[in-house]
């Protein structure tokens, strides 16, 4: 089970809408967020959710980006969290606008908040649910990450962000586990191919879940 879900983002109203703070645009999407109490702790924004199944963490951290990993590594010798029950979510330069993906483990992939996350936990096994931004055409990547999202870019975010909040929804009640795979099957595609001409990159999406409603399906 999800224990902590950690937003990876630069605190400041400066950085509030650019595209390396996509996990705080889309946390503060979510239906719950207005409603959880959230409190300054561990480095950053720091709420509870009692569930069924005991408390889940959400956690905003305040380090900037390059030190996220103490924020969550923080809460997680405090709680006693372990790293496959973190998911870490974030920006990721290798997806188009409009897609995202759920994955286990695995590469860096350059990302500085995901490479102080793995240096403060100890390893790269946590869950990641990654925000595609685009990687623009110039080599500009720090300019980049840190200029606002167009307002077409967050029209399609608002979109991908309900896809993802029905995804957080499902996983933060069950085990996941890794070597599960989830799917969008093409029949579901029409409804969501406004968002991107490249939405099939959500089959990288590995969870498992065993009843899934529009638009997941298990295989």
């Amino acid at each position: 089970m999800i224990k902590l879900i950690a937003f990876l983002g630069n605190y400041g109203k400066q950085y509030s809408g650019t595209r390396h703070n996509a996990a705080w645009i889309f946390a503060e999407s979510l239906g719950n967020y207005s409603s959880l109490n959230w409190q300054k702790k561990f480095k950053g924004q720091f709420a509870t959710e009692s569930t069924s199944d005991g408390l889940i963490y959400y956690l905003k951290p305040e380090t900037y980006m390059n030190l996220s990993g103490d924020s969550i590594g923080e809460i997680a010798h405090f709680y006693k969290i372990k790293p496959e029950e973190i998911l870490v979510i974030h920006d990721e330069l290798e997806l188009p606008v409009g897609t995202m993906s759920l994955k286990w483990s695995g590469g860096l992939g350059g990302h500085n908040g995901l490479r102080s996350t793995k240096s403060n936990l100890g390893t790269q096994d946590f869950w990641r649910l990654r925000f595609g931004i685009g990687r623009p055409n110039h080599d500009d990547i720090s300019g980049y990450v840190l200029s606002d999202f167009t307002k077409d870019e967050r029209i399609i975010l608002s979109q991908i962000f309900v896809i993802g909040e029905e995804l957080i929804n499902k996983i933060k009640y069950i085990n996941i586990k890794s070597g599960m795979k989830l799917f969008i099957p093409d029949s579901q595609m029409t409804k969501y191919e406004k968002l991107s001409t490249s939405m099939t990159n959500l089959s990288l999406l590995s969870v498992g879940i065993n009843s899934i409603t529009s638009p997941f399906s298990l295989i």
